[in-house]
C-alpha cells in the first residue's frame, strides 16, 4: 500500500456547510479510498500532492442521465444504429467525467446498451468515464413516452411488466425507470396524460425492491405524479406540477424529487428556432410552473437529488451538471450549500452513500479540485479545467 497525501487544501466535505481550511486528505493508492482527512500536521505519506490552497470537494453524482441520447440531434439520437450509439455514449461518458461527474444513474437507454458498457467499464476496457448505475431500457406502454424504435420496453399488463423487468435484471440492469405519464419530447401525448397504471408500476417496484435496488418514475404532471407516489417509487423525475399535498406525501414516504431544471431551461433558452413547435410550446408553457413548484417543494423540505436529463435537446454532457447546480440557486432559491448537497442526496437515493458522495474516512476517493470556493459561488464547479479524480487517480 502506498499513501498519497493531498496537502495545503481547502476541503468542502459535501455534508457540512463549511470549508475546512489548512486541510489534507490521505488516499490508499491500491484501494482507491480515503484513509484519513484532517487539518494541521499530516501523517507520513509516500507521496505528497500540493493542492496550493485550492478547493477539494466530492465528485458530482448525477442521478438522471441518458448517455445514448444526443442533445445535438432533432430526434434525440434515437434513429442511430447501435455502433454509432455506442461510440457516442462512450464519448458522452467521458464528457460527464470531465465535467466533474464521477458517478451517474442512467434513466433509460436506447438498445439498453448502458448495461453492456457498464460491464466493459468494470473490465477496464473503457477508460476515463464515471461509475454507472445502469437501468437498461425504460418501461412504457404502447404509444407512451419512450415508445420508439429500440427505445423502452412496451408493457401493457402486470404480467408483461413482471416478465420484462425480470429480463432487464437478468441482462444486468441495476435499477428501473418507469414512464408514468406523457412528456415534452413525445409528439403523441400530453404532459398531463397518465400512462403506466399504479398496478403496473407496483409490479416493477416489487421486483426492483426484491433486488434491493431503486425505481425512478418519469412524472412531469398529474395524475402521473400522484400515481407514482401511490405506487411507491423511490424517485420522481421532473415533477413540474407537483402540488403542496403531494409534497407532504413525498416527504412522508421518503421519496426523492429529481427536478432536472436544466433540461427545461435548455429547451426554452435555445429551442425556439430549431425545435418542432409542439415540443418547444410544451416546455415553454410548463417552465414557470416548474420554477414555482420546485421552489415550493424545496421550501417545504423535500429531498432533492441532482439530475439533469442529459441527452435531451441542448442539454449536453459537458457543462449542464454544474449548470443545474447554478439554476437551483438562481431559479429555485436554493442556498449554495443546499444546491451542492443535492449531489449527496443522489448518493443516498442510489444507495451508495456509504462509499460515495462525501470526503470522509473510508470512502472512495472520487473528488474534484477547484480554483474557487463553491460555497461562496456555486459557479466554481463550472470551471472547465478542474482536476477530476476517481479512486484517487487523476483522470482530467
Amino acid at each position: 500500500m502506498s499513501k498519497i497525501g493531498f496537502i495545503n487544501a481547502n476541503i468542502f466535505d459535501g455534508v457540512h456547510n463549511t470549508i475546512h481550511s489548512d486541510a489534507w486528505l490521505v488516499v490508499d493508492d491500491q484501494s482507491g479510498r480515503i484513509i484519513q482527512v484532517g487539518s494541521g500536521q499530516m501523517p507520513t505519506v509516500d507521496q505528497a500532492v500540493d493542492v496550493n490552497g485550492k478547493y477539494i470537494m466530492p465528485g458530482l453524482i448525477n442521478a438522471h442521465t441518458h448517455i445514448t441520447d444526443d442533445p445535438a440531434t432533432s430526434d434525440g439520437g434515437v434513429s442511430k444504429a447501435l455502433p454509432e450509439t455506442v461510440v457516442d455514449a462512450i464519448h458522452f461518458l467521458q464528457q460527464l467525467l470531465k465535467s466533474g461527474c464521477t458517478y451517474i444513474r442512467q434513466c433509460g437507454s436506447t438498445y439498453g446498451v448502458d448495461v453492456q458498457l457498464n460491464e466493459l467499464i468494470h473490465k477496464g476496457k473503457i477508460k476515463h468515464v464515471p461509475s454507472i448505475m445502469a437501468s437498461g431500457r425504460a418501461f412504457t406502454m404502447t404509444g407512451g413516452h419512450g415508445d420508439y424504435q429500440n427505445g423502452g420496453y412496451i408493457v401493457d399488463s402486470e404480467d408483461e411488466m413482471r416478465k420484462k423487468v425480470r429480463e432487464n435484471f437478468k441482462r444486468g440492469a441495476q435499477c428501473v425507470k418507469l414512464m408514468a405519464g406523457g412528456g415534452v419530447m413525445s409528439p403523441g401525448d400530453a404532459m398531463d396524460e397518465a400512462q403506466l397504471s399504479v398496478e403496473d408500476m407496483k409490479v416493477a417496484i416489487h421486483e426492483a425492491h426484491n433486488k434491493h435496488t431503486i425505481v425512478a418514475a418519469h412524472a412531469e404532471a398529474n395524475p402521473a405524479i400522484q400515481n407514482s407516489i401511490d405506487a411507491g417509487v423511490d424517485s420522481i423525475e421532473h415533477g413540474f406540477y407537483v402540488t403542496e399535498k403531494q409534497v407532504e406525501q413525498i416527504k412522508e414516504r421518503g421519496i426523492y424529487l429529481v427536478p432536472t431544471v436544466v433540461a427545461a431551461w435548455s429547451v426554452v433558452t435555445y429551442g425556439a428556432e430549431d425545435l418542432p413547435a409542439w415540443e418547444y410550446d410544451k416546455m415553454n408553457a410548463a417552465i414557470d410552473n416548474l420554477y414555482a413548484n420546485i421552489h415550493m417543494a424545496y421550501k417545504r423540505g423535500v429531498k432533492m437529488a441532482l439530475g439533469t436529463d442529459a441527452g435531451t435537446p441542448y442539454n449536453n454532457f459537458e457543462t449542464t451538471t454544474p449548470k443545474e447546480i447554478e439554476l437551483l440557486v438562481t431559479k429555485e432559491g436554493f442556498t449554495n450549500f443546499d444546491a451542492l448537497h443535492t449531489s449527496y442526496h443522489s448518493a443516498e437515493l442510489m444507495g451508495i452513500d456509504s462509499d460515495y458522495g462525501s470526503i470522509e474516512d473510508g470512502k472512495v476517493a472520487d473528488f474534484i479540485i477547484l480554483d474557487d470556493n463553491p460555497l461562496t459561488d456555486v459557479r466554481a464547479v463550472q470551471q472547465s479545467d478542474k482536476s477530476v479524480y476517481k479512486n484517487g487517480v487523476k483522470e482530467y
